[in-house]
């Protein structure tokens, strides 16, 4: 399996230019769900030049991607996943523009020790414990009741629940995949059978699947 990807052939989610060497660096996990740090540090934060730079970085042991050290440069840094640049004191949460393309937002120290994460499924463990199943991979025991498609609070130095955001009429979203991708909104009809929801963004209302929302509010 080759490491490396075609430039032409990256996800439009993601945030570099169409024109310049012919392959750019495989990320070890879904493509379209996230960016590699390799990516993050030299083409979106402007931390390196090149690939043995980057490597450097990740070296010193002072990259955290949801509080946990960086330590290969194919890491995918996903959805909403926070990341923390010791040396400088600065923290970011990846999240999607309204063009639907991967971009930084700058954060508060404090916010990068939490992420939403959309729950995916769930399961019920001998003992009657809850597991929940996050979109992220995770696989969380769980006091708290959150249902499919709604989303949960991490304590990420934790690694516990906070809180459940239910997927509900009046809920914020944002969603995250298909033509829309990027915009935020509030859910104003929920259709349950069709799997459906009518989400006012701005100054319109549109139908999105469900499985393209991730409840944020």
């Amino acid at each position: 399996m080759s490491r490396h990807l075609k430039r032409q052939k990256v996800p439009k989610q993601w945030p570099i230019e169409r024109k310049g060497s012919v392959y750019v660096i495989k990320p070890k996990s879904s493509m379209k769900e996230g960016v590699p740090i390799l990516i993050v540090l030299r083409d979106m934060l402007g931390l390196a030049q090149n690939r043995r730079e980057v490597k450097k970085i990740i070296h010193s042991k002072q990259i955290l991607i949801n509080e946990k050290k960086v330590r290969d440069e194919k890491n995918n840094l996903l959805f909403f996943d926070t990341l923390s640049i010791l040396p400088q004191k600065k923290y970011y949460r990846l999240e999607l523009s309204e063009k639907g393309k991967f971009y930084l937002n700058e954060i508060k120290e404090k916010e990068a020790n939490t992420k939403i994460v959309k729950v995916v499924n769930k399961k019920i463990l001998k003992g009657k414990k809850i597991q929940l199943n996050l979109s992220d991979g995770r696989n969380l025991l769980s006091d708290i009741k959150c249902n499919i498609n709604g989303s949960i609070i991490i304590n990420l130095k934790e690694g516990k629940i906070e809180k459940c955001l239910p997927l509900k009429e009046k809920a914020k979203v944002v969603i995250f995949s298909g033509k829309h991708a990027g915009h935020e909104g509030e859910i104003v009809k929920l259709d349950l059978k069709e799997k459906t929801a009518s989400v006012k963004t701005n100054d319109k209302e549109i139908s999105i699947l469900i499985n393209q929302l991730v409840v944020i509010g």
